[in-house]
């Protein structure tokens, strides 16, 4: 489900000079490891933050999340570009991710959808991959050292290595990195309720996916997307029944809009719901601090559980970035009382806030399911279910 609206600029720090999968390239991390293939997508060079991400398929979404901006992605999954690439699966305009590893790119796309395979789609974009290196020896590695600084090069950007090294860690770092405002839509549109309308919610666009709007168009929603530098007046001059704040990239420390924003709605006691970055927002307008995950959850096969009801779900993450809260009973905010209802059960890391005494919550994961399991996408009634109440 493509969103009607991105901002000019690249996918991340790179600069490409041609096409050619059989070009050898090597990918070279912060702390001097290096890892050598060929060049798939672009050649050039770029640079971002090395992430692994450990869906089995999904990889088109994953390329079109604005949260994956100035990220370098490893698939985790061996063969990627199985099933080529549609015209209906992205989830934004354009591929946000700065530079995309894999180990075994399919030499030919298989699927009755598919219009052009994935090398073709990364050259013409000018995304600047690498093919053929070990990604279970590059994983674990992020794993143990933490995400990280990284480089791809190929064709004329091949150096010496420490000169390419050096170059690395110039880069800049995905700490204190304020981006939400980079992947927004610069001017607002409408998503029509599909069927009979029944509410009205203004989004914040932090970097959304577009099956999200999509979502609550399917629950009779009109949704109104907004700029992430979005006023609080120009929120609520679509006299919203809700408010939602969307998914994003960057350090939430860093996000100083998005949460006045936030606190302006919770003093207005408007119901609310945000994920992944909007959940981060949340923590920081309740007074929360929030950190930075050694590697983040990146997949659609992360199982978090529901506090109240016991569930497990298994969602769809990508969040580098975690909210800092007592896992332990209610907690005291300005705006009354709070709890963590969601728990990652890999890590024990808050996957969701929860509002006591005002109509609002927020999940760290991804509902709209683009790509991913169904299990969470009650939380789209969830919230039909707080503006009814508010409406009532």
């Amino acid at each position: 489900m493509t969103a009607p609206a991105d901002p000019a600029g690249t996918a991340g720090t790179a600069r490409t000079v041609g096409r050619g999968r059989k070009e050898p390239a090597v990918l070279v991390l912060e702390d001097g490891r290096t890892f050598r293939g060929r060049a798939y997508g672009a050649v050039g060079e770029t640079f971002g933050e090395a992430v692994f991400s450990t869906g089995m398929t999904g990889y088109q979404e994953t390329l079109t999340d604005p949260s994956y901006h100035r990220q370098v992605v490893v698939m985790t999954a061996p063969h990627v570009g199985n099933t080529g690439v549609n015209d209906e699966d992205p989830e934004s305009r354009r591929i946000w991710v700065s530079g995309y590893v894999v180990r075994d790119p399919a030499r030919i796309p298989s699927n009755w959808r598919s219009v052009r395979s994935l090398d073709e789609e990364l050259t013409d974009q000018g995304v600047v991959g690498i093919s053929g290196v070990d990604t279970r020896a590059l994983t674990r590695h992020l794993r143990e050292r933490g995400a990280m600084r990284v480089g791809i090069f190929s064709g004329a950007a091949l150096a010496d290595e420490a000169a390419l090294l050096e170059r690395v860690r110039k880069a800049p770092q995905m700490k204190g990195a304020d981006l939400c405002g980079e992947v927004s839509t610069d001017q607002p549109y409408v998503v029509p309720a599909l069927g009979e309308k029944r509410f009205t919610v203004a989004a914040i666009d932090l970097g959304i996916k577009g099956m999200t709007p999509h979502r609550m168009a399917e629950r009779g929603i009109e949704v109104h997307v907004l700029p992430a530098t979005a006023t609080l007046e120009q929120v609520y001059a679509v006299n919203p029944d809700g408010v939602f704040f969307s998914n994003g990239p960057g350090d939430p420390a860093a996000a100083e809009h998005p949460v006045a924003l936030m606190r302006g709605v919770l003093e207005r006691g408007t119901p609310l719901f945000g994920i992944c970055f909007g959940n981060q927002i949340l923590g920081r307008a309740l007074g929360l601090g929030t950190f930075k995950l050694k590697y983040g959850h990146r997949g659609i096969n992360q199982p978090v559980q529901d506090r109240a009801t016991g569930k497990v779900e298994v969602t769809a993450h990508n969040h580098g970035f975690a909210v800092d809260a007592p896992l332990d009973g209610a907690f005291d905010t300005a705006f009354g009382r709070a709890e963590v209802s969601h728990v990652c059960l890999n890590d024990n890391v808050v996957e969701g806030l929860r509002l006591l005494d005002r109509p609002g919550f927020s999940v760290q994961y991804h509902p709209e399911a683009a790509a991913g399991p169904h299990d969470a996408a009650y939380l789209f009634d969830r919230f039909v279910t707080l503006m009814e109440g508010q409406r009532a």
